[in-house]
C-alpha cells in the first residue's frame, strides 16, 4: 500500500493485476508409443503430405497392376478365340481387350479374310451369336482319321468277357471280375478304361479296393437308355440238366 498527497492509502495496482492474473492450464506432454514385446514402435505421421505420398504409392502400385502390355488388338484376338470353347460375342471380347465394339467387329472381319485368303487349315465363324475357331470342312476326313485313330479296333473276346461281368456286377472290384472268370485282368481293365468305357466308381469298404463301372460311353455304343436294358442273364445260361450231364461227364 502507498499513500498520496492526502494521506490516503491507495492499493499497489502492479501487485493486485499480478494476482488475478488467470492461471495457464497445463497441456500434457504427447505419449509416445510404447515397445511391444521388445520391438520398438514407429510413431504414427500426423503430417497430411505424409498421407497424400502414402496415397499417390498406393494410386501408382494399382496402375502398374493393372496396366496391360502393348499388343495388337488382332493378336489379343486370336489368343482369346484359341482357348475359348464356345462362341464369343463381340461385345465380350470389347469388354476384355477394353476397345470399341466397332473396332473389334473390324478386326474380326479382318481376321477371318485373312484365314479364308491364306486357306489355313481353320476358320473363323460366326455360330449362336459369337465368333468360334473352327477346322475347314475339307480337312474333317484326316481330323476325323486322326481322333478316331485305334478307337475303332475291335474289343478282343477277354475284353468283351471283362466288360460283361462289369456291366452285371457292377460296382466290382478288379480281384472280384478275376475270380469270375479265372485268370488276372489288369491288363485288360486298363485297356476298357483307356478306351472310356468303364470308370472308377469309389472303393470297396471292406476291402478299399478300387470299384469299376460302366461308363456312359459304353451305353452309348450299345444304343442302350439305361442298365435296365441290358439283357437278362438267366435266358442265356444253360439249364441245370445240362450242367449235371457236364459233370458226369468229367
Amino acid at each position: 500500500m502507498s499513500t498520496d498527497q492526502t494521506g490516503v492509502a491507495v492499493p499497489d495496482l502492479g501487485t493486485q493485476a499480478r494476482a488475478v492474473e488467470p492461471e495457464t492450464t497445463a497441456v500434457p506432454a504427447p505419449v509416445e508409443a510404447q515397445p511391444v514385446d521388445g520391438q520398438p514402435v514407429d510413431p504414427v505421421s500426423s503430417d497430411p503430405l505424409d498421407v497424400v505420398e502414402l496415397e499417390s504409392t498406393t494410386d501408382t502400385v494399382v496402375d502398374e497392376v493393372a496396366a496391360l502390355p502393348d499388343v495388337p488388338l488382332a493378336t489379343v484376338l486370336e489368343a482369346l478365340l484359341l482357348v475359348t470353347d464356345e462362341p464369343v460375342p463381340v461385345t465380350t471380347l470389347a469388354q476384355v481387350t477394353e476397345r470399341p465394339v466397332r473396332e473389334v467387329e473390324q478386326a474380326v472381319a479382318s481376321l477371318v479374310a485373312d484365314y479364308d485368303g491364306a486357306g489355313r487349315g481353320f476358320e473363323l465363324r460366326l455360330v449362336a451369336g459369337g465368333w468360334r475357331l473352327y477346322t475347314r470342312a475339307d480337312c474333317a476326313p484326316y481330323v476325323e482319321r486322326f481322333l478316331l485313330d485305334g478307337q475303332q479296333a475291335r474289343l478282343t473276346q477277354a475284353a468283351l468277357e471283362t466288360l460283361a461281368v462289369i456291366a452285371y456286377r457292377q460296382p466290382v472290384t478288379r480281384a472280384r471280375v478275376s475270380a469270375v472268370r479265372g485268370v488276372n485282368v489288369d491288363g485288360v481293365v486298363r485297356t476298357l478304361q483307356a478306351r472310356g468305357l468303364i470308370a472308377d466308381a469309389g472303393q470297396d469298404p471292406d476291402s478299399a479296393a478300387t470299384l469299376f463301372r460302366t461308363a456312359p460311353l459304353f451305353l452309348e455304343r450299345l444304343g442302350l437308355q439305361s442298365l435296365d436294358d441290358l439283357p437278362a442273364l438267366a435266358p442265356m445260361l444253360p439249364e441245370l440238366d445240362e450242367l449235371d450231364d457236364a459233370s458226369t461227364s468229367m
